[in-house]
């Protein structure tokens, strides 16, 4: 007879248009691979970092240039932030990204993936699809299609987005974290007993992992 493997939920609060967030997805993913006795139930919670942006974004080479005016320092920490990512097997092509969009769709999106055990694939998707290949994730169309190719129903994913649905739930949560004192992300809660701020090594995780089981 086999053991059930303990289960272990965790809370990532993020945002799929922040490098760091890409990065700690992953090394989440990487650190319950290190623990496989563990059953890892990884729930993406909303958060924006600039919830003010129009539904359909901005330039995003003008956006960043009036948050950060110093254009060597730009350059700097995207060389940088590629080099850390591709550690984690991720591809970051910022000189591909013309548009910051607001994420409301987006995280919308993933909560549909949930109902559909679909978290997963759609948030690679959106990662690849925004970080690698420069793809506007604020525009109905991408969103199907990425939607699509990770399961759900294109046709559904728009009539979805044309209608609005479940944008006051993606605000509320991320009203929910904001007030919870959530400043930077991703944050991670694990089992609602402590909380990791920051993509930590994939290994300072497992033993993150191995503490929410210590009382």
């Amino acid at each position: 007879m086999t053991t059930a493997r303990p289960r272990l939920d965790i809370d990532l609060i993020a945002d799929m248009v922040c490098p760091w967030c890409f990065i700690g997805w992953r090394r989440l993913g990487a650190a319950a691979a290190l623990r496989p006795g563990v059953d890892v139930r990884v729930t993406w919670r909303p958060y924006q970092l600039d919830p003010t942006l129009p539904e359909d974004g901005v330039d995003r080479g003008a956006y960043m240039a009036r948050k950060f005016p110093d254009a060597a320092r730009r350059r700097e920490v995207s060389r940088m932030l590629a080099d850390l990512a591709a550690e984690d097997g991720i591809v970051l092509n910022f000189d591909r990204i013309a548009k910051a969009p607001n994420t409301s769709a987006a995280h919308r999106l993933v909560r549909w993936a949930q109902g559909q055990n679909r978290q997963s694939e759609v948030l690679e998707g959106l990662f690849a699809a925004y970080f690698t290949d420069g793809r506007d994730i604020g525009e109905p169309e991408t969103l199907a299609d990425i939607g699509a190719a990770a399961g759900l129903d294109r046709l559904v994913v728009l009539d979805l987005l044309a209608r609005g649905a479940d944008r006051e739930a993606v605000a509320r949560e991320h009203s929910i974290a904001v007030e919870g004192g959530v400043t930077g992300v991703p944050f991670m809660v694990f089992a609602q007993k402590f909380s990791v701020i920051g993509a930590e090594p994939a290994e300072k995780l497992a033993r993150a992992i191995d503490h929410a089981f210590v009382d």
